[in-house]
């Protein structure tokens, strides 16, 4: 009989504190992933991107807030954000204060769901069901004030890649100019990349020439006119936006909205993405057709769900150097 008893409560101790430590510790043991991507033309320079991402900014969350104004000792080059936040309608002034030091480089940003509807409880399971979650109505609910997020992020010269293109000239001698593409949120259905890539194609047109041909995996890299580079920028990592940007030839693409999985087992990795994008490519660096694809795991979650296990909040250091 006492082994009968043993085993159970032995389960339930253990599951109590699997949940505290998913709960209380590693949401707050942020760190900083490296990567290192050869996506420029030979001659080129390398710079340093820093992505941040699903911030899911909570007011109060100060360890959080010290740990992304820590971020800017990196020195990287410039800034993507790749949305996600707010997880909280008072959470504005915190992320501004939060990515301050950050503002004062070279920056560009999409927004998340998240940045737009005010976070809501939802049932867990449903993230288990599969389908289609960008199905849900566009804009339900109430709303954050994301317009003062944006303006914020605008009067520090973020550039706002709401699906739309833009260039950036890196500070420095013979500083690389970089293209950016950006969608807005494909989980709530705003991306119009026919929009936002509409400068790429037009400039392609007018040159009369075909995309130009790259040693290596990634063979059909297109960019800007008058830049070295053109990055994809999306929040939410769906295969149409995906798709698209590969099959113009966009050597990198960055995303976020996936958390890593959130909930990750070992051996087995991320349990879901929410979107349909697989899961072996819920987080960190890999190849989407004839590009990379970086998916930030992102440094917060939802303030309904506040917990991670095996997968820590983090941002990316992303060094972009030429293909070999």
């Amino acid at each position: 009989m006492r082994k009968l008893v043993t085993v159970p409560l032995s389960l339930v101790g253990a599951a109590a504190a699997g949940l505290t430590y998913a709960h209380k510790v590693e949401p707050n043991l942020f760190r900083v992933r490296r990567y290192e991507v050869p996506v420029l033309p030979r001659g080129v320079r390398p710079f340093r991107i820093l992505q941040v991402s699903d911030i899911h900014m909570i007011p109060e969350q100060y360890r959080k807030v010290r740990w992304l104004r820590s971020l800017a000792a990196l020195q990287p080059d410039f800034v993507v954000n790749t949305g996600d936040n707010l997880s909280h309608p008072d959470g504005v002034g915190s992320v501004l204060d939060a990515l301050e030091p950050l503002m004062e480089l070279p920056g560009a940003f999409v927004m998340g769901s998240n940045d737009y509807l005010a976070a809501k409880p939802l049932n867990p399971t449903k993230y288990l069901l599969g389908g289609d979650p960008s199905k849900r109505t566009r804009g339900k609910g109430p709303m954050n004030d994301w317009q003062k997020l944006r303006d914020g992020f605008a009067k520090a010269g973020w550039l706002d890649l709401t699906n739309r293109t833009d260039r950036l000239t890196l500070p420095g001698a013979a500083g690389p100019v970089v293209g950016l593409v950006g969608v807005d949120d494909p989980h709530i259905r705003r991306d119009d990349y026919t929009a936002a890539s509409a400068p790429l194609a037009v400039a392609t047109a007018e040159e009369g020439a075909a995309p130009a041909t790259t040693s290596g995996t990634h063979s059909a890299a297109r960019t800007l006119p008058g830049t070295d580079l053109t990055i994809g920028v999306v929040h939410a990592p769906y295969r149409r936006v995906l798709d698209a940007m590969s099959a113009d030839g966009l050597p990198l693409i960055l995303a976020g909205h996936t958390h890593g999985g959130q909930l990750r087992l070992p051996l087995y990795g991320a349990l879901v993405t929410n979107c349909d994008l697989d899961r072996r490519r819920a987080a960190g660096l890999s190849t989407y057709a004839e590009s990379h694809l970086h998916v930030s795991a992102g440094c917060g979650t939802s303030r309904f769900a506040q917990v991670r296990f095996c997968c820590p909040p983090e941002a990316t250091l992303l060094t972009l150097t030429p293909r070999s």
